[in-house]
């Protein structure tokens, strides 16, 4: 029909109706006085003539509501339809999923990808910065010998005495506990669009339909430009509302942290590549980079998915920190390590920018993340990258006739747009980028 209407009485002295109505494919909504609407008719008392619809709270009405809502919608969906509304239907909510004995088939991955058991850990001596923090050039060519043997093995190594506060550290974990306690809706404010690299994003549901990662980011920019003291806080507050303004203080102070440590990790780069000792700290000066909150929930067939795939970061640099919880592995000789978490500890990796920058010395480093079942695992990454307008190009010290150019120039940019919107980061990143780069000059 083209009209239906569906009349409710609440418990107000002056009767009220809900009245829903279906008029040209439309659901209308009005509340009304009752007697304006009803053909049905009082007495003094205000008593309803049908004793089954007395006794109805708000709440029931609500409730009758969205059922005659749901009720609506279905009659009017189309089968052709039902592989769109397929797609949409599939969100990652943690709070939901972790619980499921069954995970959906778009969170398992093929046989040969699937965590491997027991992996055995990987030993990593770590790099005291202490000495080199406070000057002194024996620590300093120590640390740097350390850094180029770990680079040029794996691209891996971990950092102590790194002058980050501690309680920093313990308020960015603290309120990175705090988002993803947050109810799905409400994160959801911040949502990563298609197409870019900010926001909130449970698992890859919109972007790809196999082998998911289990878990949950939050990703925003951070700019060392003297004019952007306030753009962390500001981006969250402008996407989750006031009450994150906190939130927001916290990681624009944690960003700078990173910053500074990632320029002084850069100065050892250079001195253990043989590069003028400021070089890369100059290049990376004013950097334009992100910071990540990951966020692992338990998976009830943990053998069966993976919290991140393997992949090798497209950035230059990563500074990772970890919860008390394990997960993270690193492929080396052939094989999948586990690294065991150090909360005195910063994890470090190249990524495929500075991989390019070294003219190929230095590796980008293979990992991945595994989740378990019954704990969650939280990290906080923050990636360093170069100003758009910088090109990445290794100094002339690392060309020569017995070392030729292996990558093309670049900025980061293009990398980024080409992981964003051609292309899933793997381990064959910075090389098939290469070849894309290639036929685009051609």
């Amino acid at each position: 029909r083209p009209w239906l209407f569906f009349h409710l009485t609440s418990q107000t002295y002056a009767p009220t109706a809900l009245s829903l109505f279906f008029f040209n494919n439309s659901l209308f909504l009005s509340l009304s006085q009752l007697h304006l609407l009803s053909p049905f008719k009082y007495s003094q008392n205000h008593s309803y003539r049908y004793p089954s619809l007395l006794g109805l709270s708000i709440f029931t009405l609500h409730a009758m509501a969205i059922d005659c809502i749901s009720n609506i919608a279905s009659m009017t969906h189309h089968p052709k339809d039902e592989k769109k509304d397929e797609q949409k239907k599939l969100v990652f909510d943690a709070s939901v999923l972790k619980f499921e004995s069954q995970i959906p088939k778009e969170f398992i991955w093929p046989d040969d990808e699937k965590p491997s058991a027991n992996a055995p850990e990987l030993q990593v001596p770590l790099i005291d910065l202490g000495g080199f923090l406070s000057g002194d050039p024996v620590a300093t060519m120590e640390a740097s010998r350390f850094i180029s043997e770990a680079c040029q093995q794996h691209g891996f190594f971990l950092v102590v005495n790194h002058g980050v506060d501690a309680k920093l550290l313990a308020d960015a974990h603290k309120y990175m506990d705090n988002f993803f306690l947050l109810p799905l809706r409400q994160k959801q404010r911040a949502q990563r669009k298609l197409g870019e690299h900010c926001g909130y994003a449970s698992s890859f549901t919109g972007r790809f339909s196999t082998k998911l990662p289990w878990k949950e980011t939050l990703s925003f920019r951070y700019s060392a430009e003297n004019n952007s003291s306030k753009m962390v806080e500001d981006y969250l507050v402008n996407k989750m509302g006031y009450e994150l303004r906190q939130l927001g203080r916290v990681y624009q102070d944690y960003c700078e942290a990173m910053s500074k440590l990632s320029l002084g990790i850069m100065e050892l780069l250079a001195i253990s590549l043989g590069v003028g000792r400021a070089h890369f700290r100059e290049f990376f000066d004013k950097n334009d980079s992100i910071m990540r909150l990951n966020y692992y929930p338990p998976c009830q067939k943990p053998d069966l998915t993976l919290g991140t795939g393997p992949h090798c970061d497209p950035t230059s640099l990563t500074i990772l920190h970890q919860d008390r919880v394990g997960g993270l592995q690193v492929f080396v000789d052939n094989e999948w390590h586990s690294i065991s978490p150090n909360f005195e500890a910063f994890v470090v990796n190249i990524g495929d920018t500075f991989m390019a920058l070294s003219n190929g010395r230095y590796k980008s480093c293979l990992h991945r993340a595994v989740v378990n079942s019954h704990k969650p695992r939280k990290s906080l990454a923050f990636f360093l990258c170069p100003e758009g307008d910088k090109v990445v190009t290794p100094p002339a010290e690392l060309v020569s006739q017995n070392s030729p150019r292996v990558y093309p120039d670049f900025t980061w940019p293009m990398l980024l747009e080409f992981t964003q919107k051609h292309y899933r980061a793997d381990m064959n990143t910075l090389q098939e980028f290469s070849n894309w780069v290639q036929q685009r000059n051609s």
